[in-house]
């Protein structure tokens, strides 16, 4: 079954996990609700993402602004002319070339459907996007997360969520993986919405938006 949230159930969702959990019930009493982070379902979003992989989110976007620079429109038939000095020339490490090469090719062959994929169960959008080269769990939870508002996704490669989970538990910055996806297994049917409390925490106790 799948399970999505939007700006106008954001809220409820948010009061319901605080309810049986008092550390995000606080930051929602400082902070209020986190943003309704949303991205389009497209070609260019998922361009965005892989640019994130890895690098600063400020890194990420001047490397997507410069693509924009060059090809004007973001959409596959403007990228695949693209040589890779052409690439290279927007700031886009060789390895990300690949994968993007690899994913605008995949979408101009009609292999990769963004329609499509909205109608999907998460496990199943997951098995076809890392099947791409460059591809790999983080990108695709960003995916569901920020582009198809999955309600259960908790982002286990995503460290400003492992941080800001220690960091609102109190916990030691050794706690292994294991002992936060636990926690987070008690936020069941909706670790999304857990996520982006604590995202919403990190990010405002460090003055950034």
């Amino acid at each position: 079954m799948v399970v999505t949230f939007t700006a106008e159930t954001l809220p409820a969702l948010c009061d319901k996990l605080a309810e049986n959990d008092p550390d995000l019930a606080s930051v929602l009493e400082r902070y209020g609700y986190p943003p309704f982070w949303a991205r389009a379902n497209n070609y260019e979003t998922l361009v965005h993402i892989i640019l994130e992989q890895q690098v600063s989110l400020a890194s990420a976007q001047a490397t997507l602004n410069k693509l924009r620079e060059k090809v004007g429109a973001i959409i596959p038939e403007n990228v695949i002319l693209l040589t890779d000095e052409e690439f290279r020339a927007c700031y886009f490490s060789r390895q990300k070339t690949a994968y993007v090469r690899t994913l605008t090719e995949k979408v101009l062959a009609g292999e990769l459907n963004f329609l499509d994929l909205a109608a999907w169960t998460d496990e199943a959008i997951r098995q076809k996007l890392v099947a791409l080269k460059g591809i790999g769990n983080w990108t695709v939870d960003v995916y569901l997360i920020l582009v198809l508002h999955r309600a259960d996704v908790f982002p286990v490669g995503d460290l400003a969520a492992l941080n800001g989970l220690k960091e609102l538990k109190g916990l030691p910055k050794e706690t292994p993986r294991e002992a936060l996806l636990e926690i987070a297994e008690g936020w069941r049917p909706y670790r999304t919405i857990a996520t982006n409390i604590i995202w919403h925490n990190y990010l405002s106790l460090r003055g950034r938006k």
